[in-house]
C-alpha cells in the first residue's frame, strides 16, 4: 500500500502549505477509519531543503513540541529554501505516549527505510524515506531519554566512512549549539533513520535532551535554538549577531561505554549528569526488592569520562541500560 496525502502538494512551489498523511486504521470503532499524520512544507526560493522530524518515539516531547511552534510562526518570506516538517513522526505513539506503536508493536527508529506492504509503522517508514528523506539535503530527528532514560542534552552523529560527509556532520553539529555534541556507537542501528539518512549521503543530526518523559525550559530552550541555528548554518535563514553556545564534542568509548543493570532492584544514583567519573567509581547501587537484608549491588564505572545518560527511573530490571559514559573526543581527525 502506497500512503498518500489528504492534500496533494507540490514540493517545486512556493508558499506554506499544511497537509496530512492518510494512514488506513480500521478500530474497533471505526471500521473505515484513517489517522491523519500532519506534515508541514515551507518554500520560499532556491536553496537546501531540511527535513525536521519529532516524535520518533511516542514519549519524547521536546521535538513535537519545538517543531510546532516552528510550523506555527514561520513564514515563506522568513526563509530561503525549503523546510518540511513532520513533528509526529510515530503519531500513533504520540498519541499513546509510549516508545513503540500501540498499533503494531513496532519501534519506528528500527522500521527504515520502511514497507508499502508492511504494518502502520513500516508504511509510515516507506513513505517519509522516499518522499521526504529522499528530496532533502539534511535531516534533523529530535530524540529525548524518553520514559526510561534521561540524558545530558546533547546533539547526536555517528562516526561515517565518508570524510566530507562527516565533516559536514561536525560542522552542523557546532553550529546547532548543544552543551554536548556526541559521536554516539549504537547498541543496534539497524532500521534507524538515522542510518537510511546516513548511506543516502545526507547529512543527519539528532539530538538526547533530556527524557523522563517531561520537558524542561532547559532543554525546550536548547531544541528551538538548535532549529535556528541549523537554519543559519546553511542559510535559510539570515545571519544572527547572537553566539552560537560552546559545544563539548564527545564519544561513546568502544568498550565500557553502556553500563546495564546486573539485577532487579531499585536504582540509586550517586553522580549527577554531566558529572565526571573514574574508571572503577561506584557511581549506582541498586536495592533488592525481594531480599530485604542483601546489601545493595555496587554499581561501576567501566571508563573515565562524564555520565551522559542515567535510567528515567527507579525501578529498573536486569540487563535494562541505566547509564552511559562519554570521553572527550579529538575531532580534528574529522574535519577537512
Amino acid at each position: 500500500m502506497i500512503l498518500q496525502l489528504t492534500e496533494k502538494i507540490s514540493f517545486e512551489e512556493d508558499g506554506k502549505f499544511r497537509t496530512f498523511l492518510k494512514i488506513p486504521h480500521s478500530s474497533n470503532t471505526s471500521g473505515w477509519g484513517s489517522l491523519l499524520l500532519p506534515i508541514i512544507v515551507i518554500k520560499n526560493g532556491e536553496g537546501p531543503t531540511i527535513l525536521f522530524t519529532g516524535g520518533n518515539h511516542g514519549d519524547e516531547y521536546e521535538g513535537p513540541i519545538a517543531l510546532r511552534k516552528l510550523a506555527n510562526t514561520l513564514k515563506p518570506e522568513d526563509i530561503q529554501g525549503q523546510l518540511i516538517i513532520v513533528p509526529y513522526l510515530n503519531y500513533p505513539a504520540v498519541l499513546a505516549g509510549t516508545r513503540l506503536s500501540p498499533v503494531d508493536g513496532l519501534n519506528m527508529n528500527r522500521a527504515f527505510p520502511g514497507n508499502p506492504q508492511g504494518t502502520m509503522t513500516s508504511l509510515i517508514a516507506d513513505y517519509v524515506f522516499r518522499e521526504l528523506v529522499l528530496r532533502s539535503d539534511v535531516v534533523l530527528d529530535f530524540h529525548s531519554g524518553g520514559n526510561s532514560m534521561i540524558f545530558e542534552p546533547c546533539v547526536v552523529m555517528h562516526e561515517l566512512e565518508n570524510q566530507e560527509q562527516m565533516s559536514k556532520t561536525i560542522a552542523a553539529a557546532h553550529q546547532f549549539g548543544a552543551p554536548i555534541s556526541l559521536v554516539l556507537r549504537e547498541l543496534d542501528s539497524d532500521g534507524m533513520l538515522d542510518t537510511v539518512t546516513e548511506n543516502a549521503g545526507k547529512i543527519f543530526l539528532s539530538t538526547e535532551l533530556g527524557g523522563g518523559g517531561f520537558v524542561s525550559p532547559r532543554t525546550l530552550r536548547i531544541a528551538e535554538n538548535g532549529i535556528k541555528n541549523i537554519l543559519r548554518h546553511f542559510s535559510i535563514l539570515a545571519p544572527s549577531k547572537e553566539t552560537v553556545p560552546e559545544t563539548r564534542f564527545m564519544e561513546t568509548p568502544d568498550i565500557g561505554g553502556y553500563i546495564m543493570a546486573s539485577s532487579e532492584g531499585l536504582f540509586e544514583p550517586l553522580v549527577e549528569l554531566g558529572g565526571s567519573v573514574s574508571e572503577g567509581q561506584v557511581i549506582g547501587m541498586i536495592h533488592s526488592l525481594t531480599d530485604i537484608d542483601v546489601s545493595p549491588v555496587e554499581i561501576h564505572s567501566q571508563t573515565d569520562g562524564i555520565l551522559i545518560t542515567r535510567a528515567g527511573r527507579a525501578h529498573v530490571k536486569n540487563w535494562d541500560t541505566i547509564a552511559v559514559i562519554a570521553a572527550d573526543l579529538d575531532i580534528s581527525k574529522f574535519e577537512i
